[in-house]
Formats: structure tokens, sequence, C-alpha cells
């Protein structure tokens, strides 16, 4: 089973278009819509960022977790599940997976916002902790992504992030994408790099075929 977590716009159809990759490669994927308690935001972010950064922490990982229990549930699953999520997914991709114990690989793609709440705050009620501080908790196998192009996360956030897996004895693979920004797999946005995402694509399908 894997857990597909959208970006900041809400479960679009790039989001869905993923699932259905994912079980055309033998997976059982389940996306679920974060802001269902409010509503997807669309793409004008003076209403994106407000939604994003709303969204509580706890909330993220409650309703990731159940979502993990339902996969396990299903007859097709082997019993395992991973997680995996792009922009704001690859943020709660991390943090479930520092927060949680009920997955067996995680994947967070470009999830920025590591070590901090917002663009000006540290923490904030609905972000209590900076996600990399929680690195140490991390109970799966986890294959950092990132674009060397990127700022948030920038590549030295994400080395950053790695060496404290590393030194906490983690496992954990890392690998920035050359000439690859922010969101590069979205082919529906400026920023896609359709050779990095080819390379990405395989090399998420030979992480998961070789963790689960």
């Amino acid at each position: 089973g894997i857990v597909v977590l959208e970006e900041a716009f809400g479960r679009v159809e790039h989001i869905e278009d993923l699932c259905r990759r994912f079980a055309n490669a033998g997976f059982v994927a389940a996306s679920p819509e974060l802001y269902a308690r409010t509503g997807a935001p669309g793409h004008d972010f003076k209403v994106v960022l407000p939604a994003m950064f709303g969204l509580p922490d706890a909330q993220i990982v409650s309703d990731v977790e159940a979502v993990a229990d339902h996969l396990r549930s299903l007859p097709d699953v082997n019993g395992k599940v991973a997680i995996t999520g792009y922009c704001m997914g690859g943020r709660a991709t991390s943090l479930v997976a520092f927060s949680s114990t009920k997955f067996d690989v995680a994947i967070p793609c470009w999830g920025g916002f590591l070590n901090r709440a917002t663009f000006d705050d540290d923490t904030t009620e609905a972000r209590p902790t900076p996600v990399a501080s929680l690195a140490g908790n991390l109970s799966c196998p986890i294959f950092l992504v990132g674009g060397a192009d990127d700022q948030n996360p920038s590549p030295a956030e994400l080395t950053s992030l790695r060496d404290k897996l590393v030194e906490a004895g983690k496992d954990v693979q890392f690998k920035l994408y050359e000439g690859a920004d922010h969101a590069f797999l979205a082919d529906y946005r400026p920023s896609y790099n359709e050779e990095r995402s080819h390379e990405l694509w395989a090399d998420v399908l030979a992480y998961l075929n070789e963790k689960l």
C-alpha cells in the first residue's frame, strides 16, 4: 500500500494521476484530501498559503494514520504501507514519518519548511514543532528527494536533514536531481522537468520494491 499526499492546492488531477501510476506499478494507492474539513484552496496563493499554514500538524498525522490503517485492512495489501508526498505533501510525509510508527517506507519529495512553520514564524499554533527537529524519531527507511535548484527546501537544508538522520543511525537514502527546481514532477506546472521526472519515477519504484 502507499499513501500519496497532495501539494498545497489540494488533491488535484496530478495527484490522482500519480495514484493511478502507482496502481499501474502494482501498489494499492490512496490519497486523502487533507483539506476535507475546509475545502481545497485552489491555485490563488493569497488563499493557498493561509490554508496550507492553517492545517494543524497533529490533524495531518491523525488523518494519514487512519489512511494507513485502512490500507492495511484491504485484502490486496500485504501489510506494508509506504508514504510519499509532494511540496506541502512532502513536508507532511516527513512530519508523519517522524511522528508515527505506522509506515514501512517514507519518500518526501521537496517538502519545504523543514526548520520553520511559515516564511515569518519559527512555530505557530498549527505547526508547533519544526519538522527537522523530530527526525530522530524516524522508525522506517526514508528516501529524501530534492531539486538541486530548489530553495524551499534548499539543497543545504536537505543535506542537513540527511546528516541528522545518519547521525541518529537511520536508514536514509538521499538524492538531489541536477537541473531540477521545486515541483519538477508536476507535469501541469512550469517547473516540470521531463527528464528528471522520469529519473525520479524509476528511482522511487526501485526504492519501494527494495524496501517493501
